[in-house]
């Protein structure tokens, strides 16, 4: 079973299904493993003294063993204080229960003991393994004791369930993914572009790319049937309530920056990425994005808005993709993400009347969420949106005018011909394309939906489900281009917590995407103004922000003595004292006098 990706991990299994060997399994290829042990003393139980002896058996000799049986709240300090290097195995917490309730240590907050653990267990920045008991299957006990143990240890595995990010249960010896959840298969509308194993060619560099297939990339999803398919989540309209990032670990990230033992001033502008990282992971000590999902999602707006564009285009750019070829293929082939391919609804012309009907706007939504909603139960830690569409940038361009009021012309880049040359009618005729829209729509209430029916089109509707259901499913998106901010400034209108899940890579020097920015609270954390395309330019900037989290999770703190200031930067020397040339104040009343004192004192007399 793989298990890639995990940091705290919950293995639940019955009496002798294999629980403990599982557990012990994930952490055999570490250096070295703490093992907390839990068990209270077998005293004159030989058949207890046996299961310890067993378990002490198969650790290996690398292992150190500390017991934590003396204090229930013991536990709790041992893994918040674990370092990020460190892997730690708690076997099992059936004995810390067991301990909790003893009548030595009563009376106690019982209730608050649980919730320092969990939260332990949620900030730990150790590679954690916690074994339970699952005793919640079998019948209620009968005796009062038997009846508080597994009360309270029900509520101990409830909550560290939800403090963990992965719950695994062992049945007869087969362990079973609870936590993220095994994604259903694809529904028959999905299907593989690249049905074989031969790698693609890139026809703009003759080199070999490894094409992906199934449900890790390769994968087309074409509209229509597919975006009738049924979903689990609650409704998409305004006022969603949905996660927000943990608040708390994004500043203590940072502070723990400063204690870092780096021979320079620090991470600059990247420790943003690493608040970021750690609002949304949950943890002060955030992990790299080790599985990361590109979703491309493809879709054309006809009328003015795509005016000065090549026919078939971006449709060529989609194929390319499914293919394993062109830039954002090849760029996700570098960074290890999966690729998928998702086809949009085209859109009407939108100075003539709406882009899609309501009915076909919630589609795209619940079709944007459940993608989302997929990748998160697959493992994915980190999804990036992309884009490729006619007529994108001036759809993106109306979506602001009509939710931030902002002026067409002012947030519509120049157009540029594959020649390379401005081509200014072009430009004129999506400023004319966007006001004429924003003129026909003006009496319009602007709600979410309407936006995306009126003027957003398939693509921006897909995207903004896509972001809902990534915030529903705790699933951070790195953002780069218009179709992306223009989703963000939507779904801001449905759920405010959605955009807080967001990390802008590169603005790419576009004016629409610096404004939308703007109103999202959204800074980019480069300002290299990358046009490789939508998705393209934050797979650019991945392998940094992979790298500062790596530092962030790795590198130890400094040795003692070295007395930096918060931000890393040496202190500044201390400034000499200038000498005083002042001259000498009179000790006592009178007139200053330079005579020596006893001529003074003659004329007094």
């Amino acid at each position: 079973m793989s298990l890639d990706g995990w940091n705290t991990l919950l293995v639940l299994g019955g009496i002798r299904s294999g629980k403990s060997e599982f557990a012990e399994s994930l952490v055999a290829d570490a250096p070295t493993v703490r093992y907390l042990a839990t068990a209270a003393d077998a005293g004159d139980d030989p058949q207890w003294a046996e299961r310890i002896a067993a378990h002490r058996a198969r650790r290996p000799a690398n292992w150190s063993t500390e017991e934590v049986t003396d204090d229930p709240r013991r536990l709790a300090d041992v893994i918040a204080t674990a370092r990020p290097e460190e892997t730690l195995l708690v076997d099992d917490l059936g004995g810390w229960v067991t301990v909790l309730l003893d009548p030595t240590h009563q009376p106690a907050d019982d209730t608050v003991t649980v919730a320092e653990l969990a939260a332990a267990v949620r900030s730990c920045p150790a590679r954690l393994v916690l074994v339970s008991p699952e005793v919640g299957l079998s019948l209620v006990p009968t005796t009062p004791l038997g009846r508080a143990f597994t009360d309270a240890l029900g509520a101990v595995n409830r909550a560290v369930a939800d403090a963990c990010d992965t719950v695994v249960l062992v049945v007869a010896g087969q362990p079973c993914r609870l936590k993220p959840p095994v994604g259903l298969p694809a529904s028959p509308a999905e299907v593989v572009a690249a049905s074989d194993d031969r790698p693609a060619v890139d026809g703009g560099t003759g080199a070999t790319v490894p094409t992906q297939a199934g449900p890790t990339g390769g994968v087309s999803t074409a509209p229509g049937e597919a975006l009738t398919t049924a979903t689990t989540s609650p409704a998409i309209q305004p006022g969603m309530t949905l996660p927000m990032p943990d608040e708390s670990t994004g500043p203590q990230a940072v502070d723990r920056l400063a204690s870092l033992d780096v021979p320079g001033a620090g991470f600059g502008a990247l420790k943003q990425v690493v608040s970021f990282a750690a609002a949304t992971q949950g943890t002060p000590t955030p992990t790299p994005w080790r599985s990361v999902r590109v979703l491309l999602v493809h879709g054309d707006h006809a009328g003015g808005v795509a005016a000065g564009t090549v026919a078939g285009e971006s449709a060529r750019r989609a194929e390319q993709a499914r293919a394993g070829q062109g830039v954002l293929a090849r760029l996700a082939a570098e960074s290890g993400a999966s690729l998928q391919v998702v086809e949009a609804p085209a859109a009407a012309p939108i100075e003539h009347g709406p882009a899609l009907d309501t009915e076909q706007v919630e589609m795209a939504l619940r079709h944007g969420q459940r993608l989302a909603e997929e990748a998160a139960d697959a493992g994915v830690q980190l999804l990036v949106l992309a884009a490729c569409g006619v007529g994108t940038e001036a759809t993106a361009a109306a979506v602001l005018a009509a939710t931030a009021g902002a002026e067409p012309p002012a947030v519509l880049p120049r157009v540029v011909t594959a020649a390379g040359q401005v081509d200014d009618v072009a430009w004129m005729a999506r400023c004319a394309a966007v006001r004429d829209a924003l003129h026909r729509t003006r009496r319009f209430s602007r709600d979410a939906v309407e936006v995306l029916a009126e003027l957003g089109g398939g693509d921006v509707a897909v995207a903004t489900g896509i972001l809902l259901g990534a915030a529903g499913g705790r699933l951070p998106v790195l953002l780069d281009g218009p179709v992306g901010v223009a989703a963000g400034l939507v779904s801001r209108d449905l759920a405010g917590q959605a955009r807080h899940w967001c990390l802008l890579a590169d603005d790419g020097g576009n004016p629409g995407v610096r404004l939308a920015a703007d109103v999202l609270g959204l800074e980019p954390l480069t300002q290299l103004r990358l046009d490789l395309g939508e998705g393209a330019n934050a797979l650019t900037v991945l392998p940094l922000l992979r790298s500062a989290l790596a530092l962030a999770a790795g590198l130890p703190t400094r040795p003692e003595g070295d007395d930096r200031d918060d931000d890393g930067s040496e202190p500044e020397p201390a400034e000499e004292a200038e000498p005083d040339f002042r001259e000498p104040e009179p000790e006592g009343p009178g007139p200053t006098s330079t005579e020596p004192a006893e001529t003074s004192a003659a004329r007094a007399g």
